[in-house]
């Protein structure tokens, strides 16, 4: 493996050289990159080992861990891109995890496997902060579809405290304060603030709230879209002068910026 440092380093020199003449690198010259990695957390031996060779075709760097535990210890201590979890795991369960992933790297995507066909169990993944599932069985092409989709959606901002006015949310202690004082809201409420305040001043619609905070793309679900939204109104926006959630007529709902409050 000689090779690859070499190669690197001969790939920077001519990449130096070519922005000191001020013309553009070779078209088909490729930097080497380290790959993106994936924590696979299963305790299904064949199945994790199938996982990580394909993942590893598609230029993945996998690392496996065979139980609750480990995949907890893993998380919270190496850096990943990506974890992969299935729900039944041995030792510390699947949602135990899931929840002391988000409470230590609350941007870290989270992929959610199960074998069962129980929608509640799904539900609960979802509620619990994952970002996807796949239910087993599944055909690879559409697990490594699902990870490319949340990956290109794991562009979140690396700010812990987003603000609107004089609203403050905080993505690390899941706290939101208005004027200094708190509010308390349900996880999905929370999550549907943060969605607003990481757009704020731009329009989102109803589908893309339900694709981003439900993550689901049923267009049937966007009438619960509105009463989330109420939900927050009332908890946000009453008792003050100026209210920050506003509908946008034929589009969807946006906080802070300009729009028409209806």
């Amino acid at each position: 493996m000689a090779f690859a440092p070499l190669q690197r380093e001969v790939g920077l020199t001519l990449f130096n050289r070519a922005a000191t003449l001020h013309i553009s690198p070779l078209p088909n010259f490729a930097v080497l990159s380290v790959p993106m990695r994936i924590l696979v957390a299963e305790d299904d031996a064949p199945l994790a080992d199938f996982l990580r060779q394909r993942l590893v075709q598609e230029q993945f760097a996998v690392q496996l861990a065979s139980d609750g535990t480990e995949a907890q210890r893993l998380a919270a201590n190496q850096a990943f891109d990506l974890v992969i979890l299935d729900l039944n795991l041995p030792g510390t369960g699947g949602l135990d995890v899931l929840r002391n992933i988000r409470s230590r790297k609350p941007d870290l995507p989270v992929m959610v496997m199960t074998g069962s066909s129980v929608v509640e169990e799904r539900v609960r993944g979802l509620d619990a902060g994952a970002d996807d599932y796949v239910a087993k069985p599944f055909a690879f092409a559409e697990l490594a579809a699902r990870i490319r989709a949340v990956l290109r959606r794991g562009n979140r901002p690396s700010n812990a405290i987003l603000t609107v006015a004089d609203l403050a949310l905080d993505r690390v202690d899941h706290t939101v304060k208005r004027n200094g004082h708190n509010i308390e809201l349900s996880p999905k409420e929370f999550a549907l603030l943060e969605f607003l305040m990481r757009h704020a001043g731009q329009a989102v619609t109803r589908t893309a709230i339900v694709e981003q905070v439900w993550k689901l793309n049923f267009d049937t679900m966007t009438n619960v879209v509105d009463v989330y939204i109420n939900y927050l109104r009332r908890k946000v926006d009453t008792g003050y002068d100026h209210a920050l959630i506003r509908t946008v007529r034929g589009v969807g709902y946006q906080i802070g910026g300009n729009g028409a409050n209806l």
